[in-house]
């Protein structure tokens, strides 16, 4: 009887033992871990109401958390609600770039005209859309390689991706080697190097020893359609620093190639809509075989480009219309010819396949012009420094009557440039002596931050740094004697110093950080953020939003720098370990507080099993 009783009993207890076994995995995947067991496509703050939060369970925690998302004053206690942890996005996510997606434009059937690149122009999603999920690293992840090792070698791991390696295996763009991907430097139209390819352009502009910069007098370049950067790469031994330009298009993977290898580029495409550069930024810009249609539109896209060259400034152009004989090349090539000619640039220098025209240093050529030439000269109204979601014009931007007669830009040679007052700090009633000022106030502040990281960093720790909101550009001045690069970043609502930046000799981009970043995952190594937090408080946007997004473009091991009020500090430590983010110091300076924080490198579940 015993016996039987027993295997009744078994019998019953069967059940039970799998029902909680459910439940308790139920639980593990629903709160997850620090290695992201939990698994998750989040839309929007609202979708943390179900994850580890503290608080009123019976009150609307999704109004209460976009409150406390924005509003840094309230004290503790006061409508706190705080994530345990943030669910993590699922791996095929790893790469997302929440404003370039083509998934989103897809399921918001975004009506866009392909042949004018509107569908790699950002997109961002709606609030409620935007992900609210941490951006796991890919399987086998490992910290990438210091610079300057890093131009020629990347963790194939990093950018699992060798579709470029094999299309372009004749031009040497990149070589598949073990565990790593080399880059030997060649380009579509340099196979041979970029190095003798650069040397090549200073030499049909009769530089001094074959050196591109002119004796400082080339800084600035832009270089579209610019593949994996090498050109870039190769003009920092220069001194010449490169606005490397590409869109997510087919040749995928190519902007993340250059950011993991420590080149400046960015994401971006000639479409429809202004570059984010203010007029004027670039010395030279250059396309070799970029597959741009020039032609288009009235020439709008080679008009986009004369906006952003600086008076006298070149434009290198390699490509089968300089040099080929069939009939089609023929016909671009005399129609290209007869556009620039019309837009008052000069051919520079010819040689085989390639030309470089230069733009003119006055208007005494637009003014010569017949009257009805096309295209025509822009409105006395219109700003050529306002690009945010600003549509391009086919119009020609003529100087200003002081920088006509200056029949020049007036800018320092580099690296003088770097720290002397801009010519066009008039534009916003600064004085040379509130320039110079800001100039120290960033020395000192930049060598501060340097004291709180020196037992955290060697000299080739940090390549990649983004300052979120960089005013005159004086934090990356400080910076320009070590091996670093700095995105300076402007916001599209503020002054737009950005031209200022440009013409210190450094580069930046325009952007409302209410919105996602148009980079990849993990592509910085340190975030400086001055006030970022306050004026987005101000917009009524999600600081919570913000911090996701950070998270995203930083590094794993990468460092944030918040420089701002307490209220602001004391919110974002509230996140710090749902973000897997260690605080290293903090730091008062006046009335404000300098908190110094480091990214965790973790990995998901999905992702070590992966790699064992």
């Amino acid at each position: 009887m015993r016996g039987r009783a027993d295997g009744s009993q078994r019998r019953r207890l069967l059940p039970s033992l799998c029902v909680v076994a459910i439940f308790l995995v139920f639980l593990y995947v629903y709160h997850g871990s620090i290695f992201g067991s939990q698994k998750a496509l989040e839309y929007g703050s609202r979708s943390l109401r179900k994850l580890g939060l503290t608080g009123d369970d019976d009150a609307d925690l999704g109004s209460k958390l976009d409150e406390s998302s924005s509003k840094f004053g309230q004290e503790d206690g006061e409508d706190d609600v705080i994530p345990k942890s943030f669910p993590v996005c699922d791996d095929r996510h790893s790469e997302l770039i929440p404003c370039l997606d083509r998934n989103l434009i897809y399921q918001m059937r975004l009506k866009l005209d392909l042949s004018l690149m509107e569908h790699y122009e950002r997109h961002c999603p709606l609030p409620e859309r935007r992900y609210n999920c941490l951006i796991p690293p890919p399987a086998g992840y490992k910290i990438p390689i210091k610079w300057p090792k890093s131009r020629d070698e990347v963790w194939k791991a990093n950018i699992p991706h060798t579709h470029l390696a094999h299309e372009k295996s004749d031009q040497n763009w990149m070589v598949v080697k073990g565990e790593k991907i080399v880059f030997p430097g060649g380009g579509t139209h340099f196979h041979y190097g970029a190095d003798k390819y650069i040397a090549s352009l200073a030499n049909m502009l009769n530089f001094s020893n074959n050196n591109l910069n002119n004796g400082g007098r080339i800084r600035t370049v832009f270089d579209v359609g610019c593949g994996v950067a090498s050109f870039g790469a190769y003009l920092l031994s220069s001194d010449i620093i490169t606005m490397s330009l590409a869109p997510n298009d087919v040749h995928q993977n190519q902007i993340q190639f250059a950011l993991e290898r420590g080149i400046p580029a960015s994401l971006g495409v000639l479409g429809t809509k202004r570059l984010p550069y203010p007029s004027r930024s670039f010395e030279l810009a250059h396309c070799s075989r970029c597959r741009i249609d020039w032609l288009q539109r009235d020439g709008i896209l080679l008009l986009e480009l004369d906006r952003l060259l600086r008076p006298g400034g070149y434009f290198a152009y390699s490509s089968p219309e300089a040099y080929a004989q069939d009939e089609e090349d023929l016909r671009i090539w005399r129609e290209m010819s007869a556009l620039v000619e019309r837009m008052c640039w000069r051919i520079a220098s010819k040689r085989n396949q390639t030309v470089i025209w230069q733009k003119p240093l006055t208007n005494d050529c637009y003014m010569e012009r017949a009257p009805g030439t096309q295209p025509p000269l822009c409105r006395s109204d219109d700003d050529p420094d306002a690009v945010w979601g600003v549509p391009m014009e086919a119009c020609i931007t003529p100087y200003s009557d002081h920088d006509h007669k200056s029949r020049g830009s007036e800018l320092a040679p580099w690296p003088a440039r770097a720290t002397a007052p801009p010519p066009r700090l008039a534009d916003f009633g600064y004085s040379k002596d509130i320039f110079e000022k800001d100039t120290e106030v960033w020395m000192q502040r930049v060598e501060s931050y340097w004291n709180l990281l020196s037992p955290k960093i060697t000299s080739d720790t940090l390549r990649n740094l983004m300052d979120m909101k960089a005013n005159l550009g004086s934090f990356a001045a400080a910076l320009k004697g070590k091996d670093v690069w700095v995105m300076n970043v402007v916001p599209e609502d503020g002054p737009n110093t950005l031209k200022l930046i440009y013409d210190r000799g450094l580069i930046g981009t325009i952007h409302n950080w209410c919105e996602a970043f148009s980079t990849y995952p993990r592509t910085y190594d340190l975030l400086h953020a001055w006030t970022v937090f306050s004026d987005i408080e101000k917009k009524g946007c999600s600081a919570e939003d913000l911090l996701i997004e950070m998270d995203r473009i930083l590094r794993p091991t990468g460092f944030v720098i918040i420089r701002d009020k307490p209220s602001v500090i004391e919110f974002v430590k509230k996140y710090l370990t749902a973000l897997h983010w260690e605080a290293v110091s903090n730091e008062r300076d006046g009335d404000e507080l300098v908190f110094l924080i480091q990214k965790k490198i973790w990995l998901t579940s999905e992702s070590l099993r992966d790699t064992e």
